[in-house]
């Protein structure tokens, strides 16, 4: 008889993920939609300047726009835009996902880009 090891804290992880109903196209495509124009708008700060974004603030030209095309893209599933673009409710775990992978995202874009500009400034 095959005894089963037991379960790390990682492998815990994965089976909470299989508890998201991801089990539609059109919810992945919903997901991916918002997730892609969250990090693909907002990575806008990390790379405008050289040095760390917190320190240099945009200016509300830059801001406010950015901000709103986020919001935007955040609400329109839940509107009746979202059925004639294919678009489903997202569940209530899929915002933590996004606030995790877009910060995680930023502080990667953060680290490449001061390996980038590193040498140049030395």
């Amino acid at each position: 008889m095959r005894r089963s090891s037991p379960k790390t804290q990682g492998e815990e992880g994965w089976e909470k993920l299989d508890e998201i109903p991801f089990d539609s196209e059109a919810l992945f495509h919903t997901g991916w939609f918002v997730e892609s124009l969250a990090t693909q708008t907002l990575v806008i700060f990390v790379i405008r300047t050289a040095g760390a974004p917190w320190r240099h603030r945009p200016s509300w030209l830059l801001l406010t726009p950015t901000l709103a095309v986020v919001a935007v893209g955040v609400v329109l599933p839940f509107t009746p835009f979202a059925e004639p673009l294919g678009f489903v409710v997202l569940p209530r775990e899929f915002f933590a996902f996004l606030a995790a992978a877009t910060s995680i995202y930023l502080l990667l874009v953060e680290g490449v880009k001061r390996l980038l500009i590193q040498p140049r400034l030395a």
